[in-house]
């Protein structure tokens, strides 16, 4: 008898072993890339600091990415792993953040950073050791270096620095009376030297007189010294191209010391964060920008972008983050997907290879068909202006009403005539 109960207990288990070993087996057959390895995409991101806002939507957006390409198979029958680090909106902290990335952590492939500053930091790590990138909404990022293994997540074409502000100044040399005096400021950065470097550009070639034209530092805190600077002189226009923190300052300074010219505007990346037009609510009625690359109109819904949007706005519940994801989330989303068709066409993660046909190929991404130039740009610039009106409070609902943020340019894109002068849409 108690041979009999040994067996029993021997053959129960022998068969509970077997199930356990059964189980990962069958959830492998079921999705075999669960079974291997993991590809490594390994990236730096602004979580904190200035670019935070912006940062975090980004990031949601490659998680959606990450999990849509998992739920197919993964990539080369693999599942896709994303190893990434906050950057803290440092440039200094992005070159050994992609160091650990390749050396340490060995990730398979390579995507970001965001935004101008980080990203001139990262490619000057990547070029010696030929490995290939997508940064995410930088301009003009690799003007410098013309490195072939850099391609760019944002829409201004193969002169990104003349494009990001073309439609400011097309709309300004259409003003009737003509405007004729323009001051251009803007923040001592590579981004803000690259954008004021291209209004600059774009001003002179529509015959303006430049009659101020100044970079301030980044620690700037109060921007109002250089709002009174600006009042002085009396300019038709006025451009400034900001970082998050000073669109608000420059945005509150303009305010308090009256600066009223016919135009103001320019590239605010602070008009792109929610919780800072939040708080900047009705003093950015008049305000006009160019820094927009996605909004919600119907000419710029391609196959998959509503898709995306409504699973960030599901992900985005309870996080503190921007609600909506537009203008990051559909280009982080859309850099994933570059990615996998490279990956999957050449089936391999040699860098050099998915460059090559990278270079030579294009895309269908949730933000449009993308075909990249020779700096990695793309190929057809893609621009919009924005005009804020008629904003009340800082009730967050009224941030997406498409009769208060509103496209004035281009024809193909626009929603609604430019309100001018800006005394006139301020009130």
């Amino acid at each position: 008898m108690e041979v009999f109960r040994g067996l029993q207990r021997f053959l129960y288990l022998s068969f509970a072993a077997l199930s356990m070993l059964a189980l990962p087996l069958g959830m492998a057959l079921v999705n075999p890339a669960l079974a291997a390895d993991p590809v490594k995409v390994g990236f730096s991101m602004s979580l904190s600091g200035p670019g935070g806002p912006a940062g975090k939507q980004v990031l949601v957006s490659l998680e959606i990415w990450r999990d849509d390409v998992n739920a197919k198979g993964g990539l080369l029958g693999r599942p896709v792993e994303l190893v990434y680090y906050d950057d803290q909106t440092s440039p200094a902290n992005v070159p050994p953040i992609y160091a650990k990335l390749i050396d340490v952590d060995k990730v398979d492939l390579l995507l970001g950073p965001y935004a101008t500053n980080q990203i001139a930091a990262a490619i000057a790590v990547l070029t010696p050791r030929k490995l290939t990138t997508i940064g995410l909404l930088g301009l003009a990022a690799n003007s410098q270096f013309h490195y072939p293994g850099y391609f760019s997540m944002l829409t201004y074409g193969e002169n990104p620095a003349r494009e990001f502000s073309r439609g400011f100044f097309e709309l300004a040399k259409s003003r009737k009376p003509q405007l004729k005096t323009v001051a251009i400021v803007g923040i001592d950065s590579e981004f803000g030297k690259t954008a004021t470097d291209g209004a600059r550009e774009n001003a002179k070639a529509a015959s303006f007189k430049i009659i101020y034209d100044q970079l301030y530092p980044p620690s700037i805190i109060d921007l109002a010294p250089i709002a009174r600077a600006i009042k002085a002189v009396n300019p038709d226009i006025v451009f400034t191209a900001s970082y998050p923190p000073d669109t608000v300052a420059f945005v509150r300074a303009a305010n308090e010391v009256g600066l009223a010219p016919s135009m103001i505007g320019g590239s605010l990346i602070g008009m792109l964060a929610m919780p800072l037009k939040v708080a900047m609510g009705p003093l950015m009625n008049g305000y006009i920008n160019n820094a927009e690359v996605f909004m919600p109109v119907p000419t710029l819904y391609f196959d998959g972008t509503k898709d995306v949007l409504d699973k960030y706005r599901e992900r985005a519940k309870g996080q503190g983050i921007d609600p909506f994801g537009y203008n990051f989330a559909p280009y982080g989303y859309a850099a994933g997907q570059v990615l996998a068709a490279a990956v999957t066409a050449t089936k391999s993660l040699d860098h050099v290879k998915l460059a090559d046909y990278m270079h030579k190929h294009t895309f269908s991404t949730v933000v449009g068909e993308i075909k990249f130039g020779p700096d990695g740009e793309w190929a057809k610039p893609r621009s919009l202006v924005s005009q804020w009106r008629d904003l009340t409070g800082n009730d967050i609902g009224q941030l997406t009403d498409p009769k208060k943020w509103v496209v004035v340019w281009p024809p193909e894109h626009k929603t609604g005539d430019l309100v001018h002068p800006y005394s006139a849409a301020k009130k």
